[in-house]
């Protein structure tokens, strides 16, 4: 497989059947995320093969009410949404859940940790949440992710389990300095599993020089009737979901109903 192949096909694949994974498939799946670079190339993390039923019963038990908790939060979101808005995020859920309540049946469990004593954290003491140190651990759960792919596993990457951190580390012996980062699930996937992704591409994703000249083009996922919308935004104030829930009450206004291509701005101010 190409590598451009597999990063276009890498979705979220949460429906994944109980048979075990041959250890070699394993094996070359634990090697790529070991290929991925870290910050001065010191390894800062450790990855936890989690299959023994027992512990992975553990993991579904923590992971599961903090998954609850957070889709009836996606929920309450959509509510007055149209239907060809809400749907797709509805289906999410309901992935969502499936993983949830069949989380301890994956054969597999990847649970990513670090020590952040081993890294450069160079954003530590700026006035904003720590993000720096990711970059010399999300690589190697990218690159894992990517190897499921071209080795026909299903895999998603999850981060709940980390608002109960603590009963993580005494169920995987995990020293209180180290921090956990993610948890993949993986195995073969129930249906097609990986494919065909729609993420916004380069148009509305890169700006050249500066961010404030960032312009978002083509939102008609967010409002399907209308193909062709120009949106010009500050994108450090103004998050997806508010840019929805504008466009579509300015979609519904008596002055844009015959308007199938318009230009709205919304206003926004560097701070």
């Amino acid at each position: 497989m190409q590598l451009y192949d597999a990063m276009s096909t890498l979705r979220a694949v949460r429906r994944l059947r109980p048979d075990p994974i041959p250890d070699d498939v394993v094996d070359r799946v634990l090697q790529a995320a070991c290929w991925a670079p870290t910050g001065g190339n010191t390894q800062p993390w450790k990855v936890i093969v989690a299959t023994d039923p027992d512990v992975r019963a553990g993991l579904q038990a923590i992971y599961r009410p903090e998954w609850q908790r957070y889709a009836a939060q996606v929920l309450a979101r959509l509510d007055g949404l149209p239907d060809d808005v809400a749907e797709p995020q509805r289906r999410v859920v309901s992935a969502g859940d499936h993983l949830a309540n069949h989380l301890h049946e994956a054969p597999a469990i990847l649970v990513f940790c670090a020590n952040p004593a081993a890294m450069a954290i160079t954003d530590a003491n700026l006035d904003r949440i720590s993000m720096v140190g990711g970059a010399s651990v999300y690589p190697a759960v990218q690159n894992a992710m990517l190897a499921c792919v071209a080795e026909g596993l299903g895999c998603t990457l999850t981060t709940l389990h980390c608002l109960r951190e603590p009963e993580v580390k005494d169920l995987l012996d995990i020293p209180d300095s180290w921090a956990t980062v993610a948890l993949v699930p993986i195995g073969y996937p129930v249906g097609r599993g990986h494919g065909p992704i729609t993420r916004k591409g380069p148009r509305v994703m890169a700006a050249r020089d500066a961010l404030a000249a960032l312009t978002l083009e083509g939102i008609s996922d967010l409002v399907p009737t209308y193909r062709s919308l120009t949106v010009h935004f500050d994108p450090l104030q103004l998050d997806r979901d508010t840019l929805g829930k504008a466009l579509l009450q300015a979609a519904a206004s008596p002055d844009q109903k015959s308007a199938p291509a318009t230009r709205w701005l919304i206003p926004g101010t560097f701070g």
